[in-house]
C-alpha cells in the first residue's frame, strides 16, 4: 500500500504541473507521430500503476538489495516529477530532454535491480522504459521544432 501512495502522490503532483502547462504545450509545433493529448493521462496512469505494483513486489520481498532498488525507485519518481516541471512548467525543452535521458538511465538501472529481485517486478517496468524512449523522441522533437 505504501508504494501505491508514494507513486500516486508523485503522479498527482506531476499531473498538476502538466495540466497547468498543457495549453502552452498544445500550441507548440509537435513532431510526427505525436499522440493525441487525451492519450497521455491514460498511458501515464497505466505506467504509474505498473510502477506501483513493481515497487510493492520489491517492498514485500526479503531480498537484501530491496532497499537499494526502492531508493532508486524513489529517485526515478523524483526525476519524473522534475521533468514535468522543466518541460511543462518552464518549457525548457532541451534541458528537459537531457533530464529525460537521465531519467531513462535511472529507470533502466531500476528495472535491472527489480528484475534481479523479482522477474515480474522487472518485466512490468518494460512498458515504462519503452514509453520513456518514445517520450524522448517527442521531447527532442518539440525542442527541435520550437527553437
Amino acid at each position: 500500500m505504501y508504494s501505491f501512495v508514494i507513486t500516486f502522490l508523485f503522479a498527482l503532483l506531476g499531473g498538476i504541473v502538466t495540466y497547468i502547462g498543457m495549453p502552452k504545450f498544445e500550441s507548440a509545433v509537435q513532431p510526427p507521430l505525436s499522440p493525441p493529448a487525451y492519450l497521455f493521462p491514460i498511458v501515464w496512469s497505466i505506467l504509474f500503476l505498473l510502477m506501483a505494483v513493481g515497487a510493492t513486489i520489491i517492498y514485500d520481498s526479503d531480498e537484501e538489495t530491496s532497499p537499494k532498488a526502492l531508493f532508486l525507485y524513489t529517485i526515478q519518481l523524483t526525476f519524473n516529477f522534475w521533468w514535468c516541471v522543466l518541460f511543462f512548467g518552464f518549457r525548457l525543452y532541451f534541458m528537459a530532454f537531457i533530464w529525460l535521458l537521465l531519467l531513462l538511465l535511472c529507470v533502466f538501472i531500476m528495472t535491472v535491480l527489480f528484475y534481479r529481485i523479482s522477474r515480474l517486478a522487472g518485466l512490468i517496468q518494460i512498458p515504462y522504459l519503452l514509453w520513456l524512449l518514445f517520450a524522448s523522441y517527442l521531447n527532442f522533437g518539440v525542442w527541435f521544432l520550437n527553437r
